[in-house]
């Protein structure tokens, strides 16, 4: 069976990994960074964000999108500093979480729907829209904490990590943004989809942050392959590399917080067969 190798550890909580540039991106939640890694295990820090970094995303001509999780903003990257690009307070109802970009600078961006590490009550929440000049709106409503995000090739469809209902959720994208159409992709037994990626045979790799395997499923729910991360959990993958075949997997001991001083977080890397596909 092939297994998972580190490629950088000692990491606070990683998450919102992208495979850009020949590196991966992601970012750190409790050391504040927007950091890069390359398959050599070199590591740079590219931002620092105070309210906490989450998705990540770029414009089409290339500045970097962050969320600030606990501003519940979206911060850009423009000449080497941060500056506010869209206020999504209005509408989150917990700390803001990961984003899509779409080629258009189009984005899509997820919120816990309360504060969980608070002990609020579970509650739905939404997924806003942000046009490409910085316009917020609410794309779609009544959905359990929406996480990971992919677009497909075709750039009609985005599909999201429903992770506490255990279940891909599919949208078709209207021409205003707003997401429509909602239907279920894959129900997951035992699997809380956090963040996800999609490959060329239109599988979603879904990471799983309340067990010890992740899976590939295909629409309808079938599951192909199965992943076992063994005492540690899956919170993010990203396919990348040169071909787009290396599974990246963000993985840690636990959540919340207290991950801060563990210095557990590490992210691994295992070679698959069909490469990675679609955004982000």
């Amino acid at each position: 069976m092939k297994r998972l190798d580190i490629v950088l550890s000692g990491l606070t909580f990683p998450e919102a990994p992208r495979w850009r540039g020949d590196k991966l991106w992601f970012s750190d939640f409790y050391s504040h960074r927007v950091m890069t890694v390359d398959l050599n295990g070199r590591d740079d820090t590219i931002a620092e964000v105070p309210g906490r970094p989450s998705g990540l995303g770029w414009t089409p001509d290339g500045d970097l999108l962050v969320i600030s999780m606990v501003e519940k903003r979206v911060l850009r990257l423009r000449a080497g500093r941060l500056e506010p690009y869209a206020d999504l307070s209005a509408l989150a109802t917990g700390p803001c979480n990961d984003m899509v970009v779409d080629q258009r600078g189009r984005a899509w961006v997820g919120n816990f729907g309360y504060d969980r590490h608070a002990g609020e009550s579970p509650r739905t929440t939404c997924i806003a829209f942000i046009s490409e000049s910085g316009v917020v709106s609410r794309a779609a409503d009544d959905v359990v904490f929406p996480n990971g995000m992919v677009i497909t090739p075709d750039g009609k469809s985005l599909i999201v990590g429903e992770t506490f209902a255990n279940r891909l959720t599919r949208f078709d994208i209207a021409a205003d943004g707003q997401l429509v159409n909602r239907r279920v992709f894959a129900e997951l037994d035992g699997v809380a989809p956090d963040g996800i990626c999609l490959d060329a045979e239109g599988a979603i790799w879904a990471s799983n942050p309340t067990g010890s395997r992740m899976v590939r499923v295909f629409e309808g729910g079938r599951v192909a392959e199965v992943l076992e991360t063994g005492s540690r959990k899956s919170y993010a993958c990203m396919l990348g590399g040169p071909n787009r075949q290396t599974l990246f997997v963000l993985t840690n001991t636990g959540s919340g917080p207290g991950m801060a001083d563990k210095r557990d977080g590490c992210i691994e890397a295992i070679e698959v067969d069909v490469p990675g596909v679609g955004l982000p």
